[in-house]
């Protein structure tokens, strides 16, 4: 546990940043790509954490460019196209992906 962070592989930076999010214990926490560079186990390990803040009342803002990881982590999701929200969509609602990647490359959404 010496060891500075900076020293760290990327996927352990990652870790430790999350852990600083979780250390605040604020109510709303804004994970931008938040398993970039991670092993599976340690996803895995996020996505319960995830999970368990979430069902203990705190509002996560997770931002991914892994349509599946959004597909299975969110309950509602917004699709962004040049800076604009272009849809808004509740997960387990007839989602595909390629209805969303319709959205998120310009199409109208349905």
């Amino acid at each position: 546990m010496d060891k500075e962070t900076s020293k760290l592989s990327g996927g352990n930076q990652q870790k430790v940043v999350f852990s600083k999010c979780l250390f605040a214990n604020a109510d709303l926490l804004i994970l931008d790509e938040p398993t970039r560079g991670i092993d599976i186990g340690a996803k895995a390990e996020i996505y319960a954490i995830v999970r368990d803040l979430v069902a203990n009342g705190k509002t996560i803002m997770f931002f991914s460019s892994e349509l599946p990881e959004i597909l299975n982590s969110c309950d509602r999701i917004f699709l962004l196209y040049e800076g604009k929200i272009k849809a808004e969509l509740q997960n387990g609602k007839d989602i595909n992906s390629q209805d969303i990647i319709h959205i998120v490359t310009g199409g109208a959404a349905s």
